[in-house]
């Protein structure tokens, strides 16, 4: 039986929920732009995956618990947050709106969330710590270590309150629709935490990407568990690994050094038909849930997503396309609605199915498929 419909916002009407951004941010981003945050690799089959996971679970509720006005609000590395929804790192934002990152860290730092900043970002880490809130710096690792630990000192330095180390990115998965749109970045943009050559990728060859290409000539391809040791080792804010979906790696980062692991396949554009995020996330939370924070970052679309992944052990859930959609749409303005869509979705189911507090939702709360 067909999973019921809504039909989608249009430009000129409001958005009700999340998805409906993107109808109407696809109405106004040429479309290379579109192609490239929308895209995956390949089939863009694990794109779909991640979404379907989520449909297979349903909820076994409760009644009479008196939870009608549940606390949303969670504490991760010593922050609290008022809501287990983080804002995951996106690249080159200035291709959404002319304010970007900036923009995207407002809204995070106006609703209570993290805001995680991509390296390949088109506002630098010094301009986007003035958004104040709590940050998180993404890393990518460059062949020339000088480059990558002045990063890290640099996000230290300008208040980030921990380091998120991509892991799933040892070269880029086969983007086809970049490909065909000979993706670059736009002429007036370029990396602001890079200088020089690094601050560029494009233009591309017709059938090529810019950005594919960037990777294979400056990122190391050959990173290890010793190279999160090292990274670990170098700083002393909190390093969580991304890309995790296996718990042998999950236990792997934790010895290395890792303080958190973020179950993710790069939103379906690295591996595809790689394991949904949600389907991989039970395995590693049983492996290293008691020691360390998992998170989940893939296909969250709605508040009963982030409820299905917090009552399968998530500590929280990141979001990456949607706020890319209402930036587009609405820049600082647009992200805070999309927030707090999710918080009103969170916050109303969550007492429709008998939850107070976030750490009674538990997997019994959950028919399995």
């Amino acid at each position: 039986m067909a999973e019921p419909t809504t039909p989608a916002a249009t430009v000129d009407a409001p958005p009700v929920r999340a998805e409906d951004f993107e109808g109407a941010a696809r109405a106004i981003l040429p479309k290379g732009i579109y192609d490239y945050f929308a895209g995956g690799a390949e089939d863009e089959a694990a794109v779909a995956g991640n979404r379907a996971a989520f449909a297979r679970w349903r909820f076994r509720y409760r009644v009479l618990t008196g939870a009608s006005e549940p606390d949303l609000g969670l504490e991760l590395f010593g922050r609290r947050l008022a809501m287990p929804i983080q804002l995951a790192p996106a690249a080159t934002q200035k291709m959404a709106h002319p304010e970007g990152e900036l923009a995207a860290a407002r809204a995070a730092t106006a609703t209570g969330v993290v805001y995680c900043l991509s390296t390949l970002s088109t506002t630098s880490m010094e301009t986007v710590a003035t958004a104040e809130g709590v940050r998180w710096f993404q890393l990518y690792v460059f062949k020339d270590r000088g480059i990558t630990t002045d990063m890290v000192d640099r996000a230290e330095a300008a208040g980030y309150q921990a380091i998120v180390l991509t892991v799933d990115t040892p070269i880029l998965g086969r983007r086809e629709r970049d490909f065909r749109n000979a993706f670059g970045l736009p002429a007036g943009f370029q990396y602001e935490n890079l200088v020089g050559p690094l601050a560029r990728a494009g233009p591309a060859d017709v059938g090529q990407s810019a950005l594919a290409e960037y990777f294979s000539f400056q990122l190391d391809h050959a990173l290890t568990f010793a190279d999160l040791e090292w990274l670990a080792g170098h700083t002393p804010l909190p390093v969580l690994v991304k890309g995790v979906v296996r718990p042998d790696d999950a236990r792997r980062s934790l010895s290395a050094g890792a303080r958190g692991v973020i179950v993710s396949n790069h939103g379906g554009r690295q591996l595809d038909y790689a394991i949904a995020t949600l389907d991989a996330l039970p395995a590693v939370v049983d492996e290293v849930g008691a020691e360390a924070p998992v998170l989940l970052d893939g296909g969250v679309r709605r508040g009963t997503d982030v409820l299905k992944a917090l009552a399968l052990g998530a500590r929280s859930v990141m979001i990456g396309r949607p706020y890319l959609w209402a930036l587009a749409v609405g820049g600082t303005d647009g992200v805070r609605r999309l927030l707090q869509m999710f918080r009103e979705e969170i916050a109303v189911s969550m007492s429709l199915l008998g939850a107070g507090r976030l750490d009674e939702l538990t997997p019994d709360l959950l028919a399995g498929p």
